[in-house]
């Protein structure tokens, strides 16, 4: 195939970080290319200047003449009162010709991805079709090389497979930053590893995820043999080099370069043994409860608004019961996990829990982390050690086992990456004790290794545990049964994820597929019934839909805003707005509250 872009030796650091060095990769034409590796290796920065949008520090570059690329970030920015054919127009505008018909052409990739309101606002899109809007923004400029950053982070089951299968038929050249292998598996033609475990920094095979693992090992068990091989021959130059006065004057100045040489690679070779080695530690904290039946949810109904989330809902959890919630954003997956933890309550049916039963919640929105803290205050928030297991671990050491330095504990918990605030996260779930694990993506940002530990820890945890991921190889893995919403009020269980894919593709397709209308205009169309409530009532229960619909626009506002990496230069800043999205997010519990009292009086007047 043609070449069309070729990279040599690269170097790059940043003051004291060497992210890596000597790395070598090219890119041939309509191939997919997975780029993986630990956190903090240089997936991101490799990506940008093979893109060209930073310089690296050594190495060369050789683009095919003309050759056009197009990057697109892991997160989706936009201007607030952009609109679809907006921002494609302007992304068209900034990278061609200007007398190409930009209107023309943005409206004809939008299409193809599937918008039909091009005017919206794109305020009000699903973090699913912001990313299509990124594509369409990208593949508008019509790019031999795509270049995708984290696509499949953030994003629900649904929109994966969406994204899967578009970037299996797209007919270009593709390198995306990934930790999905899943995703790897069905859609990488080649794979690129970054990580100070091999020579140059770089691993790579050609093939999809399993082959590229079975190669992997085998490297790395060859390069573990070369280690003792080089050891044994050390040995023997450490007792040469020993000898006496007759045995130095019969030495000459090439065997002691040798022997030296010899040394040196010893030492490079075992330090590339030990890379893999350095792993995040997790183990959940389990209680010695014996009860059969940890929490039953019987003839359970829920609504939002005029919608039904789910209706006479049976499920029972008990030990070493591991349940996968499938189903598109807005389906009603986190209301579910919601009923579970006692957060809210449910319109009809019972929720029994068993007595003191202790719930460990991890929750996407990452609410809990308090940004303005220090990494020792959000990992110790008193004195200098943690209660785990029965034992006390000084913060360091605790620290430590999420790979986190010594010299780390002083920076603010908001200028940490995404994968290292997952770890602070995960490090405080395993302080509490728990029977039930309620796990809400807890995979976004984890690098594979990480990853591969967590899922360790949870076959290992005695409780039950509820799920929902977008990564379909840890579902695989954990989940003993599938529960999937349809969005549409009703509620199946499955076998495993592609019995229920293969009953969704031959079902009519759920509302949430298509692209929603505008919620300002569902307002008048949600208005609920009056009934006999009080007058003062009854305005309070007209306004409160409208109210829940503009706190939730608040709090997806703020989440922008606290996604966005220069809040971090400024933490007083970010301190506000950290705490208006605790807030918010409190505001609409307690306007789901109010409005689940009102709808019961109605009802029953």
């Amino acid at each position: 195939m043609p070449m069309l872009l070729t990279a040599r030796n690269l170097m790059k650091s940043y003051s004291s970080n060497n992210l890596f060095d000597g790395v070598s990769i090219h890119v041939e034409d309509d191939e997919r290319i997975g780029l993986i590796g630990p956190n903090g290796s240089g997936k991101t920065t490799l990506m940008k200047i093979l893109a060209g949008y930073i310089k690296a520090d050594g190495g060369e570059i050789v683009r095919r003449r003309g050759l056009r690329m197009a990057y697109v970030e892991q997160d989706d920015r936009f201007p607030d009162d952009a609109t679809p054919l907006s921002v494609v127009v302007a992304g068209l505008n900034d990278n061609s010709e200007p007398d190409l018909d930009a209107t023309t052409r943005a409206s004809i990739t939008l299409s193809k991805l599937g918008f039909s309101d091009l005017q919206r606002s794109v305020a009000t899109l699903s973090g699913g079709w912001r990313k299509r809007l990124s594509l369409a923004r990208a593949l508008a400029q019509e790019p031999e090389i795509l270049m995708l950053d984290e696509p499949t982070n953030h994003l629900d089951l649904d929109g994966v497979l969406w994204l899967e299968g578009f970037v299996r038929q797209a007919s270009m050249a593709m390198i995306f930053v990934t930790h999905d292998r899943r995703f790897l598996e069905n859609t990488a033609t080649r794979i690129i590893e970054l990580s100070a475990a091999y020579p140059g920094g770089a691993f790579e095979t050609a093939g999809n995820y399993t082959e590229f693992v079975k190669r992997k090992d085998a490297f790395l068990d060859a390069q573990k043999a070369t280690q003792s091989s080089i050891a044994n021959r050390v040995r023997r130059d450490t007792a040469w080099l020993r000898q006496g006065v007759q045995g130095r004057q019969t030495r000459n100045k090439t065997q002691v370069e040798a022997a030296a040489n010899r040394r040196d690679e010893l030492k490079t070779t075992t330090d590339r043994n030990e890379a893999p080695a350095r792993t995040t530690l997790i183990a959940f904290q389990a209680t010695d409860r014996r009860t059969k039946k940890l929490l039953v949810l019987h003839g359970v109904s829920k609504s939002m608004g005029d919608k039904r989330l789910f209706d006479s809902l049976d499920l029972t959890l008990t030990p070493r019961k591991r349940i996968g919630l499938l189903g598109v954003n807005g389906s009603g997956k986190t209301t579910l996990m919601r009923l579970m933890s006692g957060d809210l309550q449910p319109d009809s049916g019972t929720i029994k829990r068993a007595d003191d039963l202790r719930v460990v919640t991890f929750s996407q929105h990452r609410a809990s982390l308090v940004h303005s803290q220090s990494l020792r205050e959000a990992l110790c928030p008193s004195g200098d050690t943690v209660d785990y297991c029965g034992g006390r671990v000084h913060v360091t050491g605790w620290a430590s086992r999420f790979l986190f330095d010594p010299d780390q504990l002083s920076m603010n918990v908001g200028d940490l990456s995404g994968g290292e605030q997952a770890r602070v996260l995960i490090a405080n779930l395993m302080l509490s004790p728990a029977e039930v694990l309620l796990l809400d993506e807890p995979t976004n940002d984890l690098d594979i290794p990480s990853l591969e530990v967590l899922e360790q820890a949870l076959l290992e945890f005695p409780g039950a545990i509820v799920l929902v991921t977008h990564d379909r190889f840890l579902l695989e893995r954990i989940a003993t049964e599938y529960l999937a919403l349809d969005d549409r009020g009703g509620a199946k269980w499955f076998a495993s994820i592609e019995q229920w894919n293969s009953a969704r593709m031959n079902a009519a397709p759920p509302a949430s597929e298509k692209l929603k209308p505008d919620a300002s205009a569902q307002k008048k169309q949600n208005q609920p019934k009056p009934g006999k409530l009080t007058y003062k009532l009854q305005l309070e229960y007209d306004s409160i839909e409208a109210a829940i619909l503009d706190a939730e626009a608040q709090v997806e506002q703020l989440e922008t805003e606290a996604a966005n990496p220069a809040l971090t230069a400024n933490h007083e800043q970010a301190a506000l707005v950290y705490s208006k999205l605790s807030d918010s997010h409190a505001r609409v519990t307690e306007l789901y509250a109010r409005w689940a009292v009102l709808d019961a009086m109605q009802s029953e007047g």
